[in-house]
């Protein structure tokens, strides 16, 4: 929440929001109340009212300027706040039969407007067989190939800003294999490139 208040202190940026969950709670939908599970819907003005100040009053992004990617995990009534938000949401499902190229160039297509982006990778987005090392792992998610692409054609817009990386746990990693992925994952959306 603090990064993409900062982000969008001065201009619109868009948010492209990589994650196996929606994090897009309030305290009246989360069974939980973790606050982890609310930031997106934070950031867009939703919930309690100390959370969505903080830094400055209001909301800090436009639905208009957010698409999720990778979905695949979230609560009933969390799924209704996300199908009225006005967000452009890409599910597991759409990667699926679409492809995460497709996915990229709509989502970059909606941002053509903005010269800057905001890069939210929690990296529960990623298949567990390929990120082990996460504290809330959901099965289906993106290969490795599919998050370096995702990365790559991001680094290739100029349009990078800033990014957050989260939900790496290494109590939890294999041999030290997700942070090892984060580290490519981000080296790449930093332009380190094939040839």
């Amino acid at each position: 929440m603090g990064t993409v208040g900062g982000v969008t202190h001065e201009e619109d940026v868009g948010l492209i929001w990589i994650d196996a969950h929606g994090d897009f709670n309030t305290p009246e939908t989360s069974a939980s109340q973790n606050v982890h599970g609310m930031a997106l819907a934070v950031l867009l003005g939703l919930g309690p009212e100390e959370l969505v100040d903080i830094g400055r009053k209001g909301p800090k992004v436009k639905a208009d300027n957010v698409a999720l990617i990778g979905l695949r995990d979230l609560d009933q009534e969390e799924k209704g706040l996300i199908r009225k938000s006005g967000c452009t949401v890409f599910t597991m499902r759409d990667v699926d039969e679409i492809g995460i190229r497709a996915v990229l160039m709509r989502t970059l297509k909606k941002f053509q407007n903005l010269n800057k982006i905001h890069i939210s990778l929690d990296l529960d987005v990623m298949d567990p067989l390929d990120a082990p090392g996460v504290g809330t792992p959901s099965q289906g998610g993106l290969t490795y190939r599919e998050g370096q692409l995702i990365m790559e054609i991001l680094a290739d817009t100029g349009k990078l800003h800033s990014v957050d990386i989260m939900e790496i746990n290494p109590i939890l990693d294999i041999q030290n294999r997700t942070a090892q992925m984060a580290v490519n994952l981000v080296t790449s959306l930093f332009g380190k490139k094939i040839i």
